[in-house]
Order: C-alpha cells, then structure tokens, then sequence
C-alpha cells in the first residue's frame, strides 16, 4: 500500500461517514423509519441495497477461493439470480400488503404468534453464526493478506492485522448503523456498490492483463475450470450419487465439485430461502412505497447479481493462473501439483489485489473490499435488531414508544458488535469459508422455505402443521451440526467409527441432508395440518393466492407494466446465455 492508496482509502471513509451524517440529520426517530428507512425507499436504493448486503464477505473472501480450487463450479450459486425475482413478483405483494416490518411477523399473520418467535429465534442464532462471524473473518483475512507487517501493541499483549482487521471493520460498520438504523444502511449500500463493483471490476481487468487475456487463462487452466456443467453431469455413481454399495457396505460418497443432484434440487431450495424469506435480503423491499418500486429494486438486484461470477470467481482463477505461470510473489499459492494450496486459496482475492494491481488503483480495490465488507455486516446487525426489537420486546412491551423501540434497535446492534468481536478468537482459525456459510444455511433453511412457500401456495395449512414443520426441521438441521462440530474442531480423533449412524449422517453430502431436510419438513407441514382443523378464512384475507380479494389482484396488475416484464425476460436470458457458455 503506498501513500496514494492510503490516501484513497481515506477519502472512501471521509465520504461514507459524511454521507451517513447527512442520513442521520434526516432521520425522524420512529421505529419505521429506524428500522424500513419510512417505507420511502425508491427501486434504485431497493436494488443496490440489497445487491451490496448480498455481496459481503463470503463473496470476496469465499467465492475468490473457490474460484482458485474449482472453477466456476460455484458460479451456480450467483445464477440463482432468479430466485430474487421471484421474490419481487410472486411474494412482495403478500408481503406490502400485510404492512409487516419483518419475517417472523408475516408467519405470525399467516399461522401463529408461536410460529413467530420459534424462527426469530433460530434466525438471530443464525446471523451469530454466519453472517456476522463470517464477516468479520474475511475482514481479517482481507487486512492479513493486503497489511501482513500491520500490528498493535496494546497493555505488552500485541495484535497481528488479522485481530486490527476484523475489530476495525465491526467498529466501523457498528457505529453508522446504531446511528442511523436502515436509511443509512440503505443509502450507505447504494454508495458502496458502486464501489465494490467498480474496485472488483479493475481486478478482473489487470488480472487478465497480467495472465495473458481470456484465451490464456483458459489455456493454463484447462476447459474443466470453465466447466459449470461439470457437476452436473454423473462423473461416476460413487461421486454423484447416495447410497451405494461398496465392499458390502453401504458407504455414502460426496463430489468435492458439488454433485449435480445437491445443485439442480437443493440449490434453489436454499436460495429461495435466502432470496424470498430472509430478514437480511428482504427487510430492503419492505423499505419501498409500494409493490411497484419494490418489483423494480429486486429486478435490479438481479441484474446486478450476475457479476460476482466475473468481478469475484474469475480472479480466483486468475491468481491460480498466475502462480502456476510463476508470477512474482504468487508461486507458494500452489502446491507441488499445481492446485492451490488449502492454507491460502482463501486468500487468492487480495494477494491477487496486492501483487498486480498498480499504486492508487490497489486503493480504490481496497476501498471497494471494505464496501462490500462494512455493507454485509451492517445488514445483518440492521436486521438483527429489527428482528428483536419488533419480534421480542415489542411482544413484552405492546405501549412501548417509538422512541423506546429505537433506543433498544441500538442497544441490540451494540449488543451484536460486542458478541462479533467476542467471536473473533473462535473464528481465527477457520478454514472452507463459503462451504462453512453453505452448510449451516442448507441445515437450517428448508423448515423455513417450506413453511413460506407452501403457506401462500396452499390455504389449507395451518398454525399446527407450521409449528411441527419448524420444529422438527429444524431438529434435524440441528442435529447434523452437534454430529459434524466435534470432527470439524478436531475434537474426536479419526472421527466416527466408519459405518456407524454418526458417520453415516456426517459423511453425507450437505446438500443431499438439506434436501432430505426439506422433504420431511413439507410431509410434517401438509401431514399435521390436513389432521387438524382448517385455519378460518377471516385469518388468511390476503395471504395467500387462494384468499387473495379482487381488489388485491387488480392493484398487483397495475404494478407492473410491459417495461418490468422485458427487464425480469433479460434477466433470465443472461442467466441462460451463461449456462451455455461455461460448458468447458
């Protein structure tokens, strides 16, 4: 880092923090306006908001990585670029219409206030464990790979850039959001996107500069890094599918590349999760006017969903291309065989930023590292305390002021700041970033897919078959991480005995038990609530397609017009065009 990138970093904090002072100065202090910005949120603001809460950690960090080690294999996972749209047009208008503030609270409305707090519960738990300790890891990753000599002494302990890294980016994040709750996350969001797509998009360009072009890099690389169809298509029954039978036994089998079982069926379960049901991604929407601005803002986000796979996988691809060609400071990111290396193919992002890009162009990359990494945790501590605020102590505190339920959204964000930087010692040391965030998701996310979704789509169900499908959902996804946490901390030696129930429930692909997840998850959902009693037609007004009135229909028809529908058909033609291409 010279003068002029420091310089440049500088100048990136000095606009953000004046920004977020001019967000505040306008700020009301009521709950809505705290925590969905006044519901005044334009589909441009909708849009990038919810693309940069998105595009947080485990896409620099993570997505780089994977790049390096498998290719565009995980690009599969930014094509599901659709399933934000079908948020903004299958779901936004049971969601504006109920007026709710977060996700719990529309379960409430269509089952039961049980329903409610059952998954604000496992939602703050989750956010703990992913979101927020993810996002200040890569933070310490980004910092220990871009200042390694960086270090503090404070009270004779000392501090790598690692510990200086991940502190900074929570305190930084933490202070505009306790501030200035969801309109400076929102306005914040838009101003960092367009800098982590600008900064990103300069990597890219020098790193296929410094390769050799497009051509090179699939040259060094070979057509199987280019493959995204790779793990799609049977490699062989013992990669791709379970059980089999092997010496006798029954043994179950996962392809490192993702098989194509998990991706084509479990995949989208997954995104539909996140992109239709999740506080975090939808708490942006709900900040809209109306149904059509929030349309708008999630076809927009699609649009700009689709570059992670060029802006974040491609330069993982590219510092592996470099270091097999001998690239200055790049050769140790291979091993003997020309794979990257384990220890370091999470950072393939920033060595890449620090050993090609030229002086004041590494700042503005930097700067765009930090967006993207302020801008992820700053949306999770921003839905977080909503979740609590409006799902725990409003529940206890009915005649709370508006004043009171702000002052608490600031204290649970401190709250959550101090729990992230109480996290960092336990984090240090983690390895597979983007598959730890995968499979904590894919055990938790189907109970919750499935009770959304099927909810809408089917009238018939009810509070009790909601509750059982949670529970026992998320039972299950519970169950798997006690099984696999002691063998990913080392703590059992050599790990389950092979062929045992354990083993078997370790050993088996996350994808495949994410699915197996879901499917129970629906029986008990559609089983429970077709022995009880039908949920009264007065509780579902509006909530759902069989209970929807005329008047709700014609006011989601005039939301959309002939202009919405042409940008949600390009949209989808990209995500194809894209298939075609990567087919090795």
């Amino acid at each position: 880092m010279t003068p002029l990138d420091w310089l440049i970093v500088a100048g990136y904090f000095v606009a953000l923090f004046a920004l977020n002072w001019w967000v505040v100065s306008k700020n009301r202090g009521t709950s809505t306006d705290y925590f969905l910005a006044g519901r005044n949120l334009g589909w441009f603001l909708v849009g990038t908001s919810i693309f940069a809460s998105n595009i947080g950690s485990e896409h620099i960090v993570g997505l780089a990585g994977a790049g390096a080690t498998s290719g565009v294999a995980l690009a599969h996972y930014e094509l599901h670029a659709w399933c934000v749209l079908v948020l903004g047009w299958v779901l936004i208008p049971f969601y504006m219409r109920s007026r709710v503030f977060t996700m719990p609270e529309f379960l409430e409305r269509r089952f039961s206030p049980a329903s409610r707090w059952v998954l604000s519960l496992i939602s703050l738990v989750a956010y703990v464990l992913t979101k927020i300790a993810v996002g200040i890891f890569a933070g310490g990753v980004v910092f220990a790979a871009l200042l390694p000599e960086l270090h503090m002494e404070v009270g004779g302990a000392v501090f790598n850039s690692f510990w200086i890294g991940s502190v900074s980016v929570v305190l930084l994040t933490g202070l505009y959001t306790v501030l200035g709750g969801m309109r400076a996350v929102a306005y914040a969001d838009a101003f960092q996107a367009g800098i982590l797509v600008f900064g990103a998009a300069l990597v890219t360009f020098f790193g296929l500069q410094a390769v050799g072009g497009w051509g090179e890099l699939r040259a060094v690389l070979g057509s199987e890094m280019f493959n995204l169809w790779r793990p799609m298509v049977p490699a062989g029954v013992e990669s791709t599918w379970v059980p089999v039978k092997e010496a006798g036994r029954m043994a179950w089998y996962f392809n490192a590349d993702y098989p194509w079982i998990g991706m084509l069926f479990c995949a989208p379960i997954i995104g539909l999760w996140y992109w239709c049901t999740d506080q975090y991604i939808v708490q942006r929407a709900l900040g809209a006017p109306d149904v059509r601005e929030a349309r708008r803002g999630t076809i927009l986000a699609g649009f700009l969903k689709l570059l992670p796979v060029f802006i974040f996988i491609v330069p993982g691809m590219v510092t592996l291309a470099l270091a097999r060609k001998g690239a200055a400071g790049l050769a140790a990111f291979v091993d003997a065989s020309g794979n990257a290396a384990p220890e370091l193919s999470q950072a393939a992002f920033p060595l890449l930023v620090q050993h090609i890009m030229p002086a004041g162009v590494r700042g503005v990359v930097v700067a765009g590292l930090l967006a993207a990494l302020m801008s992820s945790l700053a949306g999770v501590f921003n839905a977080s305390s909503t979740l609590f605020t409006m799902d725990f102590y409003k529940k206890f505190r009915p005649l709370a002021s508006e004043r009171q339920l702000v002052w608490v959204g600031r204290v649970a964000t401190i709250a959550l700041i101090i729990v992230g930087l109480l996290w960092i010692p336990v984090i240090q040391g983690a390895r597979g970033l983007y598959d730890y965030l995968q499979g904590v998701q894919g055990y938790l996310a189907p109970p919750i897919a499935a009770v959304f979704f099927l909810g809408v789509f089917m009238k018939r169900l009810n509070a009790k078959g909601c509750l059982s499908a949670l529970i026992v959902g998320f039972a299950l996804g519970v169950f798997r991480l006690m099984v696999d946490t002691p063998v990913t901390l080392g703590m059992l030696a050599g790990g389950y005995t092979e062929g045992s129930f354990l083993w078997i429930i370790n050993n088996t692909y996350f994808q495949y038990y994410s699915l197996l997840i879901f499917v129970v998850s629906c029986a008990v959902l559609v089983g429970v609530s077709y022995a009880t009693e039908a949920p009264s037609e007065a509780q579902l007004a509006g909530l759902t397609y069989g209970t929807v009135s005329d008047a709700d229909r014609a006011e989601t028809r005039a939301s959309w017009n002939q202009w919405d529908v042409a940008g949600t058909a390009v949209v989808v033609a990209l995500i194809l065009a894209a298939y075609l291409y990567f087919n090795g």
